[in-house]
């Protein structure tokens, strides 16, 4: 049976890029087709029917059709465009940095429904929650394992014995944790403690909602910080622009608070 011309899907639109004189090369990521790229033809124009609704992190209705190498986006309708996200630089900064994993981590045309649940759950929260550290960590940990990557976190990867309730030692070259007696064993280790072995694993195994009951001094944030995204710049091997543009706000947030004091 021929595939047909045209079609529809709802997708997130994860990024996108200005292509000649008016139109923009979109990255979607949709539930039943995994990631896929498209063409918004004529978008940039004024009076582009288009226009404002395949902006980065929206979710809309498409419809697409087959073009030579790339589909070709006929009409789009927002579904959710996430104004509350849109509308503060740190939601921004922190929606974009999942966007980017998703896009890291995914291949196009590899359909993961799981996957686009857990943008759309991330988003979603995003929206009416106040931006928290935890929920970042959760997500890297989430399409790391959805990625095949998910770390081992209950026995040593290379003795292989039940983890005892110790400072173990992350390693992200040997995907996961450590007992003392192997630390030796993996160029690159992290200390983890009781606690962050525990978070982790509630991470790994749990939702959003667990997630959100969790609390967090700022000396295990930054533990966790460094284990999960130490892990995704291993697997990734290189740096998210977005992860860095959240290190400056971070670092200029902190700035003007000492200023003030």
């Amino acid at each position: 049976m021929p595939m047909p011309k045209t079609y529809k899907t709802e997708a997130i639109v994860l990024k996108h890029a200005d292509l000649g004189e008016a139109d923009r090369l979109l990255t979607l990521y949709t539930p039943n087709t995994g990631k896929i790229c498209g063409v918004a033809r004529g978008v940039r124009k004024t009076k582009s029917k288009l226009g404002g609704h395949v902006e980065p992190l929206m979710r809309c209705s498409l419809v697409l059709a087959h073009g030579r190498s790339l589909e070709i986006i006929s009409q789009a309708e927002i579904l959710e465009s996430f104004l509350s996200i849109r509308s503060d630089l740190g939601r921004t900064a922190q929606a974009l940095y999942l966007a980017e994993l998703t896009d890291a981590f995914t291949s196009e045309r590899a359909e993961n429904y799981p996957v686009y649940t857990l943008l759309l759950d991330s988003l979603r929260l995003l929206e009416r929650s106040p931006r928290r550290e935890i929920f970042s960590r959760y997500f890297e940990i989430q399409i790391a394992s959805h990625a095949g990557y998910a770390p081992q976190l209950h026995r040593c990867v290379n003795c292989e014995m039940p983890l005892k309730p110790v400072v173990n030692y992350f390693t992200p070259s040997g995907g996961g944790v450590l007992c003392p007696d192997c630390a030796h064993t993996e160029p690159v280790v992290q200390p983890l403690s009781v606690e962050g072995l525990k978070i982790l694993r509630l991470l790994g195994r749990g939702d959003y909602a667990t997630a959100d009951r969790l609390q967090m001094s700022p000396p295990l944030a930054q533990e966790l910080k460094q284990i999960t995204q130490g892990y995704v710049r291993y697997l990734l091997e290189r740096n998210l622009g977005s992860a860095d543009f959240i290190e400056r706000l971070r670092n200029e947030q902190s700035r003007r608070e000492s200023v003030a004091r």
